[in-house]
C-alpha cells in the first residue's frame, strides 16, 4: 500500500469524512509537504480502499440543498490494517533529502562559485520552510499534528545548522 493510500485510510480513522473534507484536513495540515495526494487521487484512493474492504461508505444529505455526499468510514480491518503498515514504516528509518543528496554527490560538476551560489539557495528555501512550520506549529491543533509540525521544524533546523557549518569550511577552504 502507498503512502498516499495510508495517509487517506488514516485520515477516515480518525473520523469519517467526505472526500471534499479530506482535501481541506490535508491542506489545512499541510500534508503536501511530505506526501504525494493530489487532489484528483483522493476520491480514486478513496474507491479503492473501499473496493479492498478497508472503508465502508454511505450517502449523507447534505446540509442545505446540495447533494447528498458520499462519506467514508474505516472498517475495523482497514484499523488493523492501518495499525500494522504503520509499525512496519517504522522498521526502516528513511532519509527523504533525496534530491539534496543527489545534488551533493554530483558536487564537482559544479564551480566553487556555483556550489556556494545554489548552496545560498537552497538555504533561503529552508529558512522559508522553517518560517512556515514555526507558523503552523503555533496553530490550534491536536497534539499529533504539531508534533508533526515540531518533528519537521526540528529536522529543517537541524539541516540549516549542518549546511551552515558546511558553508563555512567551503570559505575556509577557499
Amino acid at each position: 500500500m502507498t503512502n498516499v493510500e495510508l495517509a487517506i485510510l488514516g485520515l477516515v480513522v480518525e473520523c469519517p469524512r467526505h472526500g471534499y473534507e479530506i482535501e481541506q484536513v490535508i491542506a489545512g495540515r499541510g500534508m503536501r509537504n511530505w506526501t504525494e495526494i493530489g487532489f484528483s487521487s483522493i476520491y480514486h484512493v478513496l474507491n479503492k480502499l473501499e473496493r479492498a474492504g478497508l472503508v465502508e461508505a454511505h450517502d449523507e444529505r447534505a446540509r442545505g440543498r446540495g447533494p447528498a455526499r458520499k462519506v467514508y468510514a474505516a472498517a475495523d480491518i482497514g484499523r488493523q490494517f492501518l495499525r500494522e503498515q504503520l509499525i512496519k514504516a517504522l522498521d526502516q528509518p528513511s532519509v527523504s533529502q533525496q534530491e539534496f543528496l543527489l545534488w551533493l554527490s554530483n558536487l564537482p560538476v559544479y564551480t566553487p562559485d556555483e556550489q556556494r551560489m545554489a548552496l545560498a539557495c537552497y538555504r533561503q528555501q529552508l529558512l522559508n520552510r522553517q518560517q512556515a512550520l514555526q507558523f503552523q506549529a503555533a496553530g490550534p491543533l491536536p497534539d499529533h499534528v504539531r508534533a508533526m509540525f515540531t518533528y519537521s521544524l526540528t529536522l529543517v533546523t537541524a539541516e540549516l545548522s549542518w549546511l551552515d557549518e558546511w558553508m563555512l569550511s567551503m570559505e575556509v577552504e577557499k
